[in-house]
């Protein structure tokens, strides 16, 4: 299997399976100098975890990270970073009842068909587990982007049909942590939450959308043709288990607008020059261009539910398939600190490019 690895300067590559002895990520770029905070990492790391919350799915893992390279003295040595996170509430029997059967809407048959043999615990390299590595890194990346003054801050925007009204400006998004959904707005959270434990309740599940805001980004970020910032940020999002939309800016409501209306018009203020819109969501061009960079990921509902399902075995038979497991009646929540993970990847990426584009 080829393409574990993402980025071009600040590279990451993840390794490891959802019921294997453990997950980790190399880092290879990180700068040598930065005086790396592992209680932010593990921060990070417990925001994602799963167990953490009744909304979330009960497998217990407290997400401990091993670093076993690339530190020395609490400072980042510029060689490949590794961190290591061990699974300690493996149950793979849980899923001997799939070892010859397709999940629907899961990658069983895609990956038996591709390679000849999956791992079919838990999904093996499919399974959202491989994300807390991507959690693990994107720790490190924030912390590099924070010398910078970039900060990046993801919310629960809508799960099914309950959504939030208010744009991000209107909202206190410090209040994205003081409830189980991570929705800044209490009211909009505490539907959201009835909602998800509704879904819950009848073996089912549920989807929704995060919304994402990067501040402080300078001007520059991104390169015109193929590595767009925008288009970037959608593959590292898209990358992401159970996501099937992404939108920058204006997105898909700037279809039923005109040109006159949607431009983001300029002016200067104290010298720096801004735009009176942000219809661009923060990138013109491919390149950042000072604003707030915004945008929207859309998630499906999980794939697993605890109902019964017809489906086919490896040889075509019909078969049913059993709900069983520990799943997320709702991926939202945990889905946060993921989204800005990956936000964190494409944009420190980009930085350290950028320091190399003129003298």
């Amino acid at each position: 299997m080829s393409n574990n690895s993402y980025g071009k300067v600040f590279t990451i590559s993840t390794f490891g399976e959802s019921h294997g002895p453990g997950i980790g990520v190399v880092i290879d770029g990180c700068p040598a100098g930065l005086e790396l905070d592992t209680e932010q990492i593990r921060t990070e790391m417990q925001r994602r975890k799963p167990g953490q919350s009744r909304l979330t799915t009960q497998r217990k893992e407290e997400d401990e990270i091993q670093i076993l390279s690339g530190v020395f003295e609490g400072k980042t040595t510029g060689t490949p970073l590794c961190i290591f996170i061990p699974n300690e509430n493996q149950k793979p029997k849980d899923y001997a009842h799939i070892a010859e059967t397709f999940r629907p809407s899961h990658a069983d048959y895609t990956y038996q068909s591709k390679y000849g043999i999956r791992d079919y615990r838990g999904g093996g390299r499919s399974s959202a587990r491989e994300t807390a590595a991507r959690v693990a890194a994107g720790a490190v990346a924030r912390q590099i982007l924070a010398t910078a003054g970039i900060k990046i801050q993801a919310y629960v925007q809508q799960v099914g049909y309950i959504k939030v009204e208010k744009t991000y400006q209107e909202l206190n998004l410090e209040q994205t942590e003081s409830n189980d959904v991570r929705c800044p707005d209490p009211d909009i959270a505490l539907q959201m939450e009835a909602l998800i434990d509704t879904v819950r309740k009848e073996k089912d599940t549920i989807g929704g959308l995060v919304r994402c805001v990067c501040s402080g980004v300078p001007v520059g970020l991104g390169e015109p043709v193929f590595d767009k910032l925008h288009a970037e940020l959608g593959k590292a999002m898209l990358s992401i288990n159970a996501v099937k939309g992404f939108q920058i800016g204006s997105g898909f409501s700037s279809l039923g607008m005109r040109g006159s209306e949607h431009n983001d018009e300029f002016y200067t203020d104290n010298g720096v020059i801004h735009t009176r819109t942000n219809h661009s969501g923060g990138v013109q061009g491919g390149i950042s261009n000072g604003e707030d960079i915004y945008f929207d990921v859309a998630f499906k509902p999980v794939a697993t539910i605890m109902q019964d399902q017809n489906s086919v075995d490896a040889d075509g038979n019909p078969v049913i398939v059993e709900g069983k497991g520990r799943h997320d009646p709702c991926v939202l929540p945990r889905a946060v600190p993921i989204v800005e993970a990956m936000a964190a990847l494409a944009l420190v990426d980009f930085w350290l490019r950028n320091r190399m584009t003129k003298l």
